[in-house]
Protein backbone atom coordinates (compact mmCIF):
# COMPACT_ATOMS: atom_id res chain seq x y z
CA UNK A 1 0.00 0.00 0.00
CA UNK A 2 1.73 3.19 -1.22
CA UNK A 3 1.17 6.01 1.24
CA UNK A 4 3.92 8.30 -0.14
CA UNK A 5 1.45 10.38 -2.16
CA UNK A 6 1.75 14.01 -0.95
CA UNK A 7 -2.05 14.31 -0.50
CA UNK A 8 -1.64 12.12 2.60
CA UNK A 9 0.97 14.39 4.20
CA UNK A 10 0.51 17.92 2.81
CA UNK A 11 -2.75 19.71 3.67
CA UNK A 12 -2.49 22.03 0.65
CA UNK A 13 -2.12 19.06 -1.71
CA UNK A 14 -4.97 17.29 0.10
CA UNK A 15 -7.25 20.33 -0.31
CA UNK A 16 -6.37 20.70 -4.00
CA UNK A 17 -7.12 17.01 -4.56
CA UNK A 18 -10.49 17.32 -2.85
CA UNK A 19 -11.29 20.44 -4.88
CA UNK A 20 -10.54 18.55 -8.10
CA UNK A 21 -12.96 15.80 -7.05
CA UNK A 22 -15.75 17.97 -5.70
CA UNK A 23 -15.41 20.87 -8.13
CA UNK A 24 -14.29 19.34 -11.46
CA UNK A 25 -15.89 22.25 -13.36
CA UNK A 26 -14.88 24.98 -10.90
CA UNK A 27 -16.07 26.02 -7.43
CA UNK A 28 -19.74 26.44 -6.61
CA UNK A 29 -21.32 27.97 -3.53
CA UNK A 30 -22.70 25.42 -1.04
CA UNK A 31 -24.90 28.15 0.48
CA UNK A 32 -26.86 29.23 -2.62
CA UNK A 33 -25.64 26.90 -5.37
CA UNK A 34 -24.25 29.69 -7.57
CA UNK A 35 -21.58 28.56 -10.03
CA UNK A 36 -20.79 31.84 -11.78
CA UNK A 37 -19.93 34.32 -9.03
CA UNK A 38 -17.47 32.41 -6.85
CA UNK A 39 -13.92 33.71 -6.49
CA UNK A 40 -10.95 32.60 -4.44
CA UNK A 41 -10.08 34.96 -1.59
CA UNK A 42 -6.45 36.02 -1.82
CA UNK A 43 -4.16 37.69 0.65
CA UNK A 44 -1.94 36.69 3.53
CA UNK A 45 -4.76 36.89 6.07
CA UNK A 46 -7.14 34.65 4.08
CA UNK A 47 -7.59 31.04 5.12
CA UNK A 48 -6.17 28.53 2.64
CA UNK A 49 -8.78 27.55 0.07
CA UNK A 50 -11.28 30.25 1.11
CA UNK A 51 -13.79 31.32 -1.53
CA UNK A 52 -16.31 34.18 -1.67
CA UNK A 53 -19.70 34.10 -3.38
CA UNK A 54 -20.69 37.45 -4.90
CA UNK A 55 -24.25 36.22 -5.24
CA UNK A 56 -25.12 35.46 -1.59
CA UNK A 57 -22.07 37.18 -0.02
CA UNK A 58 -21.12 33.96 1.75
CA UNK A 59 -17.68 32.49 2.33
CA UNK A 60 -16.79 28.84 2.02
CA UNK A 61 -14.08 26.26 1.48
CA UNK A 62 -14.28 22.87 -0.21
CA UNK A 63 -15.14 21.20 3.10
CA UNK A 64 -18.34 23.20 3.77
CA UNK A 65 -21.42 21.01 3.43
CA UNK A 66 -19.42 17.79 3.77
CA UNK A 67 -18.54 15.43 6.59
CA UNK A 68 -15.22 17.32 6.90
CA UNK A 69 -16.95 20.56 7.89
CA UNK A 70 -15.66 21.93 11.20
CA UNK A 71 -13.40 18.95 11.71
CA UNK A 72 -10.17 19.74 13.53
CA UNK A 73 -8.43 16.73 11.98
CA UNK A 74 -6.04 17.82 9.18
CA UNK A 75 -7.46 17.12 5.74
CA UNK A 76 -4.39 15.08 4.75
CA UNK A 77 -5.12 12.67 7.62
CA UNK A 78 -8.72 12.38 6.47
CA UNK A 79 -7.61 11.43 2.97
CA UNK A 80 -5.17 8.86 4.34
CA UNK A 81 -7.94 7.35 6.48
CA UNK A 82 -10.17 7.09 3.40
CA UNK A 83 -7.38 5.32 1.52
CA UNK A 84 -6.69 2.88 4.34
CA UNK A 85 -10.34 1.89 4.67
CA UNK A 86 -10.83 1.67 0.91
CA UNK A 87 -7.72 -0.45 0.38
CA UNK A 88 -8.16 -2.95 3.22
CA UNK A 89 -10.28 -5.88 2.07
CA UNK A 90 -11.48 -6.75 5.57
CA UNK A 91 -11.47 -3.25 7.04
CA UNK A 92 -9.27 -1.27 9.42
CA UNK A 93 -9.90 -1.08 13.15
CA UNK A 94 -10.19 2.25 14.94
CA UNK A 95 -7.16 1.22 17.01
CA UNK A 96 -5.08 0.85 13.86
CA UNK A 97 -6.29 4.21 12.52
CA UNK A 98 -5.46 5.73 15.89
CA UNK A 99 -1.89 4.43 15.63
CA UNK A 100 -1.30 5.22 11.95
CA UNK A 101 -2.89 8.67 11.91
CA UNK A 102 -1.60 9.86 15.26
CA UNK A 103 -5.07 10.81 16.55
CA UNK A 104 -6.91 9.70 19.67
CA UNK A 105 -8.86 6.46 19.62
CA UNK A 106 -12.12 8.36 20.07
CA UNK A 107 -11.30 10.54 17.05
CA UNK A 108 -10.31 7.50 14.95
CA UNK A 109 -13.57 5.74 15.86
CA UNK A 110 -15.58 8.81 14.87
CA UNK A 111 -13.63 9.24 11.62
CA UNK A 112 -14.18 5.59 10.66
CA UNK A 113 -17.95 5.94 11.07
CA UNK A 114 -18.02 9.09 8.98
CA UNK A 115 -16.08 7.32 6.25
CA UNK A 116 -18.49 4.36 6.36
CA UNK A 117 -21.36 6.79 5.94
CA UNK A 118 -19.64 8.25 2.86
CA UNK A 119 -19.24 4.73 1.46
CA UNK A 120 -22.92 3.87 1.82
CA UNK A 121 -24.52 3.89 -1.61
CA UNK A 122 -28.04 5.07 -2.30
CA UNK A 123 -30.20 2.20 -3.52
CA UNK A 124 -31.63 4.18 -6.43
CA UNK A 125 -31.87 1.33 -8.92
CA UNK A 126 -33.09 -2.22 -8.24
CA UNK A 127 -30.67 -5.07 -8.82
CA UNK A 128 -31.06 -7.48 -11.71
CA UNK A 129 -33.42 -7.22 -14.63
CA UNK A 130 -34.47 -9.30 -17.60
CA UNK A 131 -32.21 -12.35 -18.16
CA UNK A 132 -30.27 -11.56 -14.96
CA UNK A 133 -30.00 -13.64 -11.80
CA UNK A 134 -30.04 -12.22 -8.28
CA UNK A 135 -29.08 -14.35 -5.29
CA UNK A 136 -30.67 -13.74 -1.90
CA UNK A 137 -29.54 -15.20 1.40
CA UNK A 138 -29.25 -14.28 5.05
CA UNK A 139 -26.52 -14.47 7.65
CA UNK A 140 -26.15 -13.60 11.32
CA UNK A 141 -23.56 -11.27 12.82
CA UNK A 142 -22.40 -11.62 16.41
CA UNK A 143 -20.26 -13.59 18.80
CA UNK A 144 -21.01 -16.48 21.09
CA UNK A 145 -23.92 -16.36 23.50
CA UNK A 146 -22.83 -15.03 26.89
CA UNK A 147 -23.57 -16.60 30.24
CA UNK A 148 -23.09 -19.98 31.84
CA UNK A 149 -25.03 -22.72 30.12
CA UNK A 150 -25.92 -20.54 27.13
CA UNK A 151 -26.18 -22.48 23.90
CA UNK A 152 -25.70 -21.43 20.32
CA UNK A 153 -28.39 -20.21 17.98
CA UNK A 154 -29.17 -16.83 16.50
CA UNK A 155 -31.31 -15.04 19.11
CA UNK A 156 -28.31 -13.02 20.36
CA UNK A 157 -27.11 -12.12 16.85
CA UNK A 158 -28.04 -9.45 14.31
CA UNK A 159 -29.76 -10.64 11.14
CA UNK A 160 -28.55 -9.49 7.73
CA UNK A 161 -30.10 -10.25 4.35
CA UNK A 162 -27.90 -9.71 1.30
CA UNK A 163 -28.73 -9.61 -2.38
CA UNK A 164 -26.18 -9.93 -5.17
CA UNK A 165 -26.61 -9.61 -8.90
CA UNK A 166 -24.30 -12.18 -10.44
CA UNK A 167 -21.43 -10.31 -12.02
CA UNK A 168 -22.73 -7.10 -10.45
CA UNK A 169 -23.36 -5.42 -7.13
CA UNK A 170 -24.20 -6.66 -3.66
CA UNK A 171 -26.65 -4.94 -1.33
CA UNK A 172 -27.00 -5.79 2.37
CA UNK A 173 -29.78 -4.84 4.77
CA UNK A 174 -29.93 -5.18 8.56
CA UNK A 175 -33.33 -6.69 9.46
CA UNK A 176 -34.87 -7.21 12.92
CA UNK A 177 -35.47 -10.92 12.22
CA UNK A 178 -35.56 -13.33 9.32
CA UNK A 179 -39.09 -14.17 8.23
CA UNK A 180 -41.37 -13.56 5.27
CA UNK A 181 -42.74 -10.25 6.61
CA UNK A 182 -39.28 -8.68 6.98
CA UNK A 183 -37.75 -10.14 3.80
CA UNK A 184 -40.58 -9.43 1.34
CA UNK A 185 -40.19 -5.62 1.46
CA UNK A 186 -36.45 -5.98 0.88
CA UNK A 187 -36.84 -8.37 -2.05
CA UNK A 188 -39.68 -6.44 -3.67
CA UNK A 189 -38.02 -3.01 -3.47
CA UNK A 190 -34.40 -3.98 -4.13
CA UNK A 191 -34.78 -6.53 -6.96
CA UNK A 192 -36.24 -5.95 -10.41
CA UNK A 193 -39.28 -8.23 -10.79
CA UNK A 194 -38.00 -9.32 -14.24
CA UNK A 195 -35.04 -11.03 -12.54
CA UNK A 196 -34.54 -14.69 -11.81
CA UNK A 197 -34.29 -15.18 -8.05
CA UNK A 198 -31.88 -17.80 -6.67
CA UNK A 199 -32.12 -18.79 -2.99
CA UNK A 200 -31.96 -21.76 -0.68
CA UNK A 201 -35.13 -23.67 0.21
CA UNK A 202 -36.05 -21.58 3.26
CA UNK A 203 -39.81 -21.16 3.39
CA UNK A 204 -39.65 -17.37 3.72
CA UNK A 205 -38.51 -17.17 0.07
CA UNK A 206 -41.22 -19.36 -1.45
CA UNK A 207 -44.10 -16.89 -1.64
CA UNK A 208 -41.86 -13.95 -2.46
CA UNK A 209 -40.19 -15.91 -5.24
CA UNK A 210 -43.50 -16.10 -7.12
CA UNK A 211 -43.29 -12.38 -7.81
CA UNK A 212 -40.21 -12.72 -10.01
CA UNK A 213 -39.65 -14.03 -13.52
CA UNK A 214 -38.58 -17.33 -12.01
CA UNK A 215 -37.36 -18.72 -8.70
CA UNK A 216 -34.68 -21.39 -8.45
CA UNK A 217 -33.40 -22.86 -5.21
CA UNK A 218 -31.13 -25.44 -3.62
CA UNK A 219 -31.74 -27.47 -0.48
CA UNK A 220 -28.90 -26.96 1.98
CA UNK A 221 -30.55 -29.32 4.48
CA UNK A 222 -29.62 -32.27 2.27
CA UNK A 223 -26.19 -30.77 1.46
CA UNK A 224 -27.27 -29.64 -1.97
CA UNK A 225 -25.32 -26.48 -2.78
CA UNK A 226 -25.38 -26.37 -6.59
CA UNK A 227 -27.95 -27.71 -9.02
CA UNK A 228 -27.38 -26.41 -12.49
CA UNK A 229 -27.59 -22.62 -12.25
CA UNK A 230 -29.27 -22.71 -8.84
CA UNK A 231 -26.94 -21.73 -5.98
CA UNK A 232 -26.07 -18.95 -3.55
CA UNK A 233 -22.30 -19.42 -3.82
CA UNK A 234 -21.67 -15.80 -4.81
CA UNK A 235 -23.19 -14.63 -1.54
CA UNK A 236 -21.41 -17.32 0.45
CA UNK A 237 -18.12 -15.88 -0.80
CA UNK A 238 -19.22 -12.37 0.18
CA UNK A 239 -20.37 -13.53 3.63
CA UNK A 240 -16.95 -15.13 4.20
CA UNK A 241 -15.25 -11.75 3.70
CA UNK A 242 -17.86 -9.95 5.79
CA UNK A 243 -17.56 -12.33 8.73
CA UNK A 244 -13.76 -12.42 8.66
CA UNK A 245 -13.77 -8.64 8.76
CA UNK A 246 -16.39 -8.28 11.49
CA UNK A 247 -14.98 -11.07 13.64
CA UNK A 248 -11.27 -10.64 12.98
CA UNK A 249 -10.85 -6.88 12.59
CA UNK A 250 -13.78 -5.20 14.33
CA UNK A 251 -14.52 -8.02 16.80
CA UNK A 252 -17.78 -6.47 17.95
CA UNK A 253 -20.37 -4.43 16.06
CA UNK A 254 -23.49 -3.03 17.71
CA UNK A 255 -26.83 -3.24 15.97
CA UNK A 256 -27.00 0.56 16.07
CA UNK A 257 -24.10 0.94 13.64
CA UNK A 258 -24.32 -2.35 11.72
CA UNK A 259 -25.84 -0.67 8.64
CA UNK A 260 -22.69 1.44 8.26
CA UNK A 261 -20.38 -1.57 8.48
CA UNK A 262 -22.53 -3.32 5.88
CA UNK A 263 -22.26 -0.24 3.67
CA UNK A 264 -18.47 -0.38 4.01
CA UNK A 265 -18.20 -4.04 2.97
CA UNK A 266 -20.77 -3.62 0.19
CA UNK A 267 -18.84 -0.64 -1.16
CA UNK A 268 -15.52 -2.48 -1.34
CA UNK A 269 -17.15 -5.48 -3.00
CA UNK A 270 -18.96 -3.32 -5.54
CA UNK A 271 -15.73 -1.50 -6.47
CA UNK A 272 -13.55 -4.61 -6.52
CA UNK A 273 -12.45 -3.94 -10.11
CA UNK A 274 -11.05 -0.51 -9.18
CA UNK A 275 -7.59 0.33 -7.91
CA UNK A 276 -7.23 1.35 -4.26
CA UNK A 277 -6.77 5.00 -5.26
CA UNK A 278 -9.83 4.97 -7.54
CA UNK A 279 -11.90 3.37 -4.77
CA UNK A 280 -10.77 5.97 -2.23
CA UNK A 281 -11.59 8.82 -4.62
CA UNK A 282 -15.05 7.36 -5.25
CA UNK A 283 -15.64 7.16 -1.49
CA UNK A 284 -14.57 10.81 -1.18
CA UNK A 285 -17.32 11.75 -3.61
CA UNK A 286 -19.82 10.44 -1.05
CA UNK A 287 -18.99 13.10 1.56
CA UNK A 288 -21.62 15.55 0.31
CA UNK A 289 -24.22 16.51 2.88
CA UNK A 290 -23.20 13.83 5.36
CA UNK A 291 -22.19 15.62 8.51
CA UNK A 292 -22.58 13.18 11.39
CA UNK A 293 -22.96 13.87 15.07
CA UNK A 294 -23.23 11.12 17.67
CA UNK A 295 -24.88 11.39 21.03
CA UNK A 296 -23.40 9.26 23.74
CA UNK A 297 -26.32 6.99 24.54
CA UNK A 298 -26.31 3.59 26.17
CA UNK A 299 -25.32 0.89 23.68
CA UNK A 300 -25.34 3.41 20.83
CA UNK A 301 -22.65 5.96 20.09
CA UNK A 302 -20.31 4.98 22.89
CA UNK A 303 -17.04 3.80 21.29
CA UNK A 304 -16.79 0.03 21.41
CA UNK A 305 -13.69 -2.16 21.54
CA UNK A 306 -12.75 -1.95 17.88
Amino acid sequence: MDMSNPIYHDNKKAREHLESLRWPDGPWCPHCGDTESCVRVKGKSARPGLHYCNSCKGQFTVTVGTLFERSKVPLSKWLLAFHLMAASKKGVSAHQLHRMLGVTYKTAWFMAHRIREAMREKADEPLGGASKTVEADETFIGGKAKGKGKKGGYTHKEAVVSLVERGGKVRSVHVPKVNASTLKPVLYTQIDRASRLSTDQAKHYKTAGQQFASHISVDHSIKEYVRGDAHTNTLEGYFAILKRGIGGVYQHVSGTHLKRYLGEFDFRYNTRQMSDFERADLALQGIEGKRLTYRRTTGGARPSAH
